[in-house]
């Protein structure tokens, strides 16, 4: 269930990819037309003012290839879809006293001929220091710069003023308030006519803002491939272990040493239309040592590694408690004993029930399951319940156990509350025994399951369901 935090918000759709598209487009020819502008502002090296519009466009350009790139990855997706994880982590809000992930950008020139230093007053925002002080030397400049980044401004300075290479390089500086920043830097050096280094200028950008958002894309994205893997790893454990439990049979069920003349077996599971995690359904026909046999589906409510582990411990100890020969009423009872003591509580609905062949007499026990299904002569009807709880809700329950008496040409249904979605769940027992007409006109039990999976197999379903459908042969 979604957090109620979220309740009155629209959910979010995914950009269609002609928008996308589109925007990738805009962006790519507003970056050549920056371009054209920063290659016309650096054609005079003197002139303070195109050195400044050259360095924005630098800074410009840059950023529209960070956004090219961004799109792209918005249109193609970093990961094939999956399994709704989930949600991401959400930045916090951008400070505005901070700036905005467009930042903002200072400017400054050393002039090393009369060691004057000219700083914008943007720079001094950024850097945090008071507009009326005196702009800092190349010499004084590291002392706003993280120990730690000191050696790199040091070599790209250097770099600069003795081989003139351009700077380009980010590094954190230390404002007097205790705050750390990231500053992206560019600058190149300012030749005089006998060709010696005569001053210094750069622009500096914070672009702390959006580092740190790169930085959330960068784990959040991160997280999404965990999540994907376990998500993946959790629904292949799943499978194994519920293909390893529940009777591996497509089609007509087979039982070892030829199995039962008296039933013809089928059964069918229909896994969730909305979700890739394996739920906690099962069904199972055993023949037990006395030549009676049991039959049985269940729910236990939940998706995942867990709910089908549990589910596996449920199966075990009704098949383990049959064989024991104890009756449907009692084996509720202590199955919802095991269930309600377990270090992991949950629900779970069942019905159980034992065929004696030799007196057609079918005695059956449920938790709060859906009633056998009994077809006979083209109609069909509910079993009367007896009472029972459902699983786990409560310590101590007892549960009646009732009989029936079956005729040879009956049709017996068994089935979870899946088939169907939730708000439909009322209807779906008058649905199934309308198809009384078509089981008469199939062949056996195989025939009435493919009847039920055409009826209920196409409609979305919000959960797994399980299908056990046996005939009496004589």
């Amino acid at each position: 269930m979604p957090s109620h935090v979220f309740a009155d918000r629209p959910s979010a759709q995914p950009p269609e990819r002609g928008s996308v598209e589109a925007l990738i487009t805009q962006t790519r020819r507003l970056r050549g037309q920056v371009d054209a502008v920063r290659r016309d502002a650096g054609a005079d090296r003197g002139d303070p003012q195109g050195r400044w519009q050259r360095a924005l466009c630098d800074l410009a350009v840059h950023q529209l290839n960070d956004l090219d790139d961004h799109l792209a990855q918005l249109r193609d997706g970093p990961l094939p879809p999956a399994v709704e994880p989930a949600a991401p982590a959400v930045p916090a809000p951008l400070d505005p006293q901070r700036g905005s992930l467009l930042s903002r950008v200072g400017s400054a020139e050393w002039n090393l001929l009369n060691d004057e230093a000219s700083w914008s007053g943007e720079l001094y925002r950024i850097l945090g220091r008071d507009p009326e002080a005196s702009a800092l030397s190349l010499d004084e400049l590291p002392s706003l710069v993280h120990a730690d980044d000191q050696p790199m401004l040091t070599a790209m300075v250097t770099d600069c003023l003795i081989d003139g290479k351009p700077i380009d390089g980010e590094f954190r500086i230390v404002r007097p308030d205790g705050g750390v920043r990231q500053v992206h830097m560019m600058g190149e050096p300012v030749l005089a006519a006998d060709g010696s280094t005569a001053s210094m200028w750069a622009v500096l950008r914070d672009v702390s803002e959006l580092r740190r958002s790169q930085r959330v894309v960068r784990e959040t994205r991160d997280s999404l491939q965990r999540q994907r893997h376990i998500a993946q790893t959790e629904h292949r454990l799943a499978v194994e272990l519920q293909e390893a439990v529940l009777p591996p049979w497509r089609g007509s069920l087979r039982f070892p040493h030829g199995g039962p003349t008296a039933l013809d077996l089928a059964a069918h599971y229909l896994p969730s239309s909305t979700s890739s995690l394996i739920g906690g359904d099962w069904y199972d026909a055993m023949e037990l040592p006395d030549g009676r046999f049991l039959l049985s589906v269940g729910d236990l409510t939940g998706h995942g590694v867990t709910v089908t582990s549990g589910m596996a411990m449920l199966l075990g100890a009704v098949r383990g408690m049959a064989v024991a020969g104890v009756q449907p009423g009692q084996l509720m009872a202590w199955l919802n004993q095991l269930l309600d003591t377990t270090t992991q509580p949950a629900l779970g609905s069942a019905v159980c029930c034992q065929y004696a062949p030799a007196t057609r007499t079918l005695t059956w026990a449920q938790a709060g399951h859906p009633a056998p299904l009994l077809f006979r002569d083209g109609t069909g009807r509910a079993l009367t319940p007896p009472g029972g709880v459902i699983l786990g809700a409560t310590s101590g329950a007892t549960y009646e156990q009732a009989e029936e008496h079956l005729e040879p040409g009956d049709l017996l249904l068994l089935h979870t509350d899946g088939l169907v979605p939730r708000r439909a769940r009322d209807a779906a027992t008058s649905r199934l025994l309308a198809l009384a007409p078509r089981f008469t006109d199939t062949r056996g039990a195989q025939d009435c399951v493919r009847t039920v999976v055409e009826e209920f197999g196409v409609a979305p379903r919000e959960d797994d369901a399980c299908l056990l459908i046996a005939r009496i042969t004589f």
